[in-house]
């Protein structure tokens, strides 16, 4: 019986040798482009396919392949995949459930502490060969009240770091658990009182056509001013025309974001070029270019997953998730809602 083809995109160095490793019987091929960068013709005829999230699944990419049968997304999120387009096609699609709560809720933290004490400030300065205390004074986070969208597997570890720091907390989420509040010392609040009373808001909740720009210019006023944002979730949650403004007026102090909207536009700027790019989107792509340059925004490239354990997790899970497919018995998939 011949063997299924199986293609992994976004994937080069150790991530690559262990998943050949783990897959060789099938000789799995193995590129580090994006579904952009491919040949079509490369995929006509793999039937196994796993991505990251800068390869977005669409019904236009799905017409390249004539026998995909299983995706295998190496994350948790999966809106870049176009579930409806593949449910109609049969194909099943599997994700990687948890992996790095506590790694996402460090980095949420290092991005927090980077812009409360200025440490990215004081960096660049010192590298200039500057001592000046000047511009540099920080603020405590013990007695500053946490404000967390969105109470999940890494919304929790949050909230827990958060409380380690002295912080009260704040919670909004859609779904309220009955004990954890007097377990771990928080408050469920509504979100406009948490923009109201929070000193630092971060954002835990999964992207969807429900959740886009959760802070946007219709609530963005409504942030207690002087408050630092942190997003470590997905890009299109915050409205960017929006916060730029907020910081622009003195609402928010600072930002902390390892996600940007559009983001794509400035890992792979060609795009920009296309004539078929929405005017939207240019215009969200100049104003991430212009946070880039604000010294009281820190921005890194949606790294708040990639330690090492992390990622080893990912693959663990993705292999196994393949191999479950393969003897018949699939799991962690994901359905259109």
């Amino acid at each position: 019986m011949e063997k299924p083809k199986i293609a992994f995109l976004e994937i080069k160095g150790w991530e690559a040798e262990y998943v050949f490793s783990q897959l060789k019987d099938y000789n799995p091929v193995l590129s580090k482009d994006t579904i952009n960068n491919i040949d079509a013709h490369f995929l006509q005829d793999i039937e196994i396919l796993s991505i990251f999230i800068y390869s977005p699944l669409d019904e236009a990419v799905l017409r390249a392949f004539r026998k995909l049968k299983f995706i295998a997304t190496r994350s948790t999120g999966f809106d870049h995949i176009d579930l409806e387009a593949l449910q109609n096609r049969n194909i099943e699609v599997a994700n990687v459930p948890a992996y790095g709560e506590h790694t996402v809720a460090e980095h949420t933290f290092a991005l927090i502490l980077a812009l409360t004490h200025n440490i990215h400030r004081a960096y660049v300065r010192t590298v200039q060969g500057t001592f000046s205390f000047e511009g540099l004074q920080g603020i405590d986070l013990k007695g500053k009240t946490l404000g967390v969208l969105g109470a999940g597997h890494i919304g929790l570890y949050v909230i827990k770091f958060g409380r380690a720091f002295g912080m009260n907390v704040l919670v909004y989420d859609t779904k309220k658990h009955p004990f954890l509040p007097e377990i771990m010392g928080f408050e469920y609040v509504t979100l406009d009182e948490l923009l109201a009373n929070s000193d630092v808001i971060t954002l835990h909740v999964p992207y969807s056509s429900q959740t886009h720009h959760l802070i946007g210019s219709h609530n963005i006023n409504k942030i207690k001013r002087g408050a630092f944002l942190i997003n470590t979730s997905r890009g299109g949650l915050v409205d960017t025309a929006a916060l730029t403004k907020a910081l622009d007026e003195g609402i928010l102090a600072g930002a902390g974001l390892d996600v940007l909207e559009e983001e794509s536009l400035i890992k792979e700027e060609r795009q920009i070029l296309y004539e078929d790019t929405p005017k939207e989107k240019l215009q969200t792509a100049i104003e991430n270019h212009i946070l880039l340059n604000r010294e009281n925004v820190v921005i890194t490239p949606h790294i708040a997953f990639y330690s090492k354990e992390a990622m080893q997790r990912i693959l663990d899970v993705t292999v196994s998730n393949i191999k479950s497919y393969l003897e018949g018995r699939p799991k962690n998939l994901v359905k259109a809602a």
